[in-house]
């Protein structure tokens, strides 16, 4: 093509992106390599300095090329499509442009460069290229397309790598890429299409596979997971556009990061539904896990570790400690054998002879945690409110310490104590299976449900997560006051119908007064222990609102001094990071840093309801710290429901099978009322 300024798409493949635009680049390069991408022409900058009578003179004669029309014109920008920042919907395009008005359309599309939300997009990049830019055009015929769409060769919202995800409308795909249609969804694993949303019936499987093979190759060709746009049209499929795939987040694993189980919500998980904030995964966590080992040392005479681990944001567990023979002969030694004597009544009398174990020890341990430890935690959590507003930030870490250590010994009382409740109940759900058939039809549930004390309501300090991120139930506003008028009433319906099952079973016992005296003193301890798990829940949040107020301030102290953009932001730091700017130490953040597993910039999805399927673990221990970011740095905004953030957890795995590539989808796993006591049962 001999005319000033204007290129054919074939020849632009020598030419650089500097010349023809990013757009107009990478289709050539892929014309060059044999993909099936649609002829056409590239107006460069050279060409608009022609007189308006040439200018439309080239543009007539270089679409006689491209046969009657109509045309597709659209933008081809030095800095579009670039893999860290694609520009999308911010220019031009013009679609079913007859021949006689292309030239019009083309000034049109090369006037987009100039337009405001060109130039505020590119400040937000921090461009270096801001003002000046060079924009080509690109002009090919229309694609008479039977089907439309795009596909993506990486998972947007996970960055799974093995998986493309192709969406497709009929007819155009405008449609699909303005917003007004949402089309049919295909997920495509190797050579198995999964249709996930219907709207269209745009493709059927085979079809589907052949985009996911050319979007394949696109990637292969350019090295880096693309997004394509493509087109069915008389039976033939076209490559419409290629671009980097921009934000992509980095590809999780999820490989149990030791041996044996790990459990998502085993113990304390069972308090975080979410994935955890930086700083209670740096901090607190550690904080609250020692002190369940002095609780621990301090009952059993000795500790063996219950490995856990933070993996892309979310809290695993092992149900099991860390015993080996070695140690436990080791532990046994040193406490003189009191420690087989507390693993046997704490942990296995109470599923066996649960009056035993709360005669020989758990009895014990309650009226200590009751008469001592919770009286200490509440004097603690009081001086500290008292003190706060006064407290230097040295003193605050040292607060936010001592009341996470504190909590800790609380959780422990709460495994060992509250968590025999559950042992328990399975003693008495064998009792009645065994003597009690056909008296209980719905289980034993009845008969701890309707309990005195269990119409009051959560507390004050009450949590829907144990991360201090999230706020206390007396921060919610008009909490309180949702709580139902009628409650007590409410409650009295299971009281009824607990004291009725009672009765059904005493008289269904009444001929067998040995075995009426058993059921009544099971009864009572479990039912005992089950108002015991319940007032020991209640108790383990009493510190966090103090907590949280800590980390506010130690926030507002940040944001005062400029490190930080808003007080909240401080949740989002890692430990290391907050000691080190309370110290007045804040280096400039390394370019292109990624984010701490666990952060909000993640870009990752938020995990599912719990499945009671046995699948899939997780990848590497907790979280570790980095480089410190610049003060200009704002962590991104929190999670909300339904908000992309995080990579689907699965909720636990036997490391003897492999996991799969990606755990079934279900609902978002939100929290449910405030509560500070958590939906399942803790673990003992």
């Amino acid at each position: 093509m001999d005319t000033v300024g204007l290129l054919t798409l074939a020849d632009a493949a020598g030419v650089g992106a500097e010349q023809v635009g990013g757009k107009a680049a990478a289709l050539a390069r892929l014309m060059a390599a044999g993909f099936a991408v649609p002829a056409g022409f590239v107006v460069t900058d050279a060409a608009f300095t022609l007189s308006a009578h040439a200018f439309d003179a080239a543009i007539a004669s270089a679409a006689t090329g491209l046969g009657e029309g109509p045309f597709a014109v659209r933008s081809s920008a030095v800095a579009e499509d670039l893999a860290d920042a694609s520009y999308a919907g911010l220019y031009e395009t013009f679609l079913n442009v007859p021949a006689g008005e292309l030239a019009v359309a083309v000034r049109r599309c090369r006037a987009a460069a100039e337009a405001p939300r060109v130039s505020t997009y590119q400040q937000g990049r921090r461009a270096g290229h801001v003002g000046g830019l060079g924009m080509a055009v690109l002009v090919q015929p229309m694609i008479p397309a039977e089907a439309a769409g795009v596909a993506f060769t990486a998972d947007p919202v996970t960055g799974e790598r093995n998986r493309v995800l192709v969406t497709a409308v009929r007819g155009l795909g405008e449609r699909l890429v303005d917003g007004r249609a949402v089309g049919d969804e295909w997920t495509v694993d190797g050579s198995r299409a999964e249709c996930r949303r219907v709207t269209e019936h745009a493709l059927d499987a085979e079809q589907a596979t052949a985009v996911a093979d050319l979007a394949r190759r696109v990637e292969a060709h350019a090295g880096v997971p693309q997004d394509i746009e493509w087109a069915y049209a008389g039976g033939r499929l076209w490559l419409l556009q290629a671009r980097p795939m921009t934000a992509l987040p980095d590809p999780v694993t999820w490989d149990p990061p030791g041996p044996g189980v790990w459990q998502r919500n085993f113990r304390l998980g069972e308090w975080l539904p979410e994935p955890v904030t930086p700083l209670f995964a740096d901090w607190l966590l550690a904080r609250i896990e020692a002190g369940f080992a002095d609780g621990m040392r301090a009952t059993a005479g000795t500790v063996f570790e219950f490995p856990r681990a933070v993996i892309n944001g979310w809290f695993y567990a092992t149900p099991t400690p860390a015993i080996t023979p070695g140690r436990l002969l080791s532990g046994v030694v040193a406490t003189r054998g009191r420690l087989l004597a507390f693993m046997f009544h704490a942990l296995v009398q109470p599923m066996r002879n649960p009056s035993a174990a709360d005669t020989a020890v758990l009895a014990g341990l309650y009226q200590r945690w009751r008469e001592q430890l919770l009286p200490e935690y509440a004097t603690l959590v009081a001086g500290g409110d008292a003190a706060l507003d006064k407290t230097a930030p040295q003193c605050l870490t040292g607060l936010v310490e001592e009341i996470g250590r504190t909590a800790g010994v609380h959780l422990w009382y709460l495994a060992i104590v509250g968590g025999a409740a559950w042992k328990m109940e399975t003693a008495l759900s064998r009792f009645a299976r065994r003597h009690l058939p056909g008296v209980l039809p719905d289980g034993v549930a009845v008969l701890l449900s309707g309990l005195p004390g269990g119409t009051d309501g959560p507390p004050p300090h009450a949590v829907t997560s144990i991360d201090w991120y999230h706020p206390t139930l007396g921060e919610i506003p008009d909490a309180a006051a949702a709580r139902p008028p009628d409650r007590h009433e409410r409650a009295a319906r299971p009281a009824a119908l607990r004291r009725a099952a009672e009765d059904a079973c005493r008289t269904a016992l009444a001929d067998r007064p040995r075995l009426l005296h058993r059921f009544t003193t099971l009864l009572a301890v479990t039912q005992r222990y089950a108002g015991i798990r319940e007032e020991q829940a209640r108790a383990l949040s009493l510190g966090w609102p103090l907590l949280r107020r800590a980390a506010q301030r130690l926030g507002d102290i940040l944001h005062t001094t400029g490190v930080i953009d808003d007080a909240d932001d401080v949740f989002f730091l890692s430990h290391a990071e907050l000691t080190a700017a309370l110290g007045g130490y804040w280096p400039a953040r390394t370019p292109g840093r990624p984010a701490q597993p666990g952060t909000r910039s993640s870009g990752r999805a938020p995990a599912p309801a719990e499945s009671p399927a046995r699948y899939g673990s997780s990848t590497a221990p907790t979280s570790s710290t980095s480089s410190l970011p610049e003060k200009s740095w704002s962590p991104p905004p929190p999670h909300r429901p339904g908000r992309s953030c995080w990579p689907v957890p699965p909720p636990w795995s036997p490391t003897a099978a492999p996991l799969p590539r990606t755990p079934p989808s279900s609902p978002a796993n939100t929290p449910s009322r405030p509560s500070s006591a958590p939906a399942t049962r803790p673990a003992g």
